[in-house]
């Protein structure tokens, strides 16, 4: 999947076992997903839809339950975690400290978000019982950094892979946030070994991924473009070229 450094990845959120449609951050009103590429909100179908549309090899998934602390969708993940054995997973289930429930498993990676790590200290303790091979999601809203101030400031407790997340552009249709993943850049630049960088939020279009792809951004998270047709089999193979 990974050719010229570019990578796609659709993504998944999930409330109550269904797949819903995120937008601007606001997760109380997430209701569920109308895709073009399937029919109905079952997670499943949801995925099958995708690699019909193109042959992804990496999914991000948003538990929302988990990260709001009333829920979680583990059984559905592992369930598609195993009908899917193809696939490569990457999922953010709210972890705040070392007592969560640890997902990490073959073909199943977690993603730490920033909002979910109030101290330098929580993060660093979860990164060690990961042994740094989680994806740290650095995430913003409304320019505000969430969580773990240090995490903003410098690269020097990043892990390999890092998601610029613009909570406030999800599912917005303006366009990703360049002021961030520029300043992420910039931050990237002084680690000894350069951090993958991967953009999230407000992908419109295949013009938005070319011009990341320009930028020396690794890939980017995308779910409103894909389903409501904006991005086409053809565009995903373009970005690829």
């Amino acid at each position: 999947m990974q050719i010229n450094s570019f990578q796609l990845i659709p993504v998944i959120d999930l409330i109550r076992g269904q797949t819903v449609h995120a937008k601007h951050g606001q997760r109380s009103q997430y209701a569920p997903i109308a895709s073009a590429l399937n029919a109905g909100s079952a997670p499943h179908d949801v995925v099958a839809g995708l690699l019909k549309l193109y042959p992804f090899q990496l999914i991000y998934i948003a538990d929302i339950d988990a990260i709001e602390d009333s829920g979680n969708n583990f059984d559905l993940i592992e369930a598609l975690r195993d009908d899917f054995p193809q696939l490569t997973w990457w999922v953010d289930s709210g972890i705040r400290n070392v007592n969560a429930r640890m997902l990490y498993q073959a073909n199943l990676r977690a993603v730490i978000g920033s909002e979910s790590m109030q101290t330098l200290q929580d993060y660093r303790a979860v990164s060690y019982a990961y042994q740094s091979r989680h994806v740290l999601s650095l995430d913003m809203r409304d320019s505000l950094a969430l969580g773990a101030e240090e995490l903003h400031h410098t690269g020097h407790f990043w892990s390999d892979d890092i998601i610029g997340m613009s909570l406030n552009t999800v599912g917005s249709n303006a366009g990703p946030d360049l002021t961030q993943l520029n300043a992420l850049q910039q931050l990237n630049v002084r680690r000894k070994t350069p951090a993958n960088i991967y953009a999230a939020g407000g992908v419109r279009d295949v013009d938005d991924l070319l011009i990341l792809k320009k930028m020396g951004i690794k890939g980017a998270l995308v779910a409103s473009a894909l389903h409501n047709g904006s991005l086409s089999a053809e565009d995903l193979k373009k970005i690829q070229q």
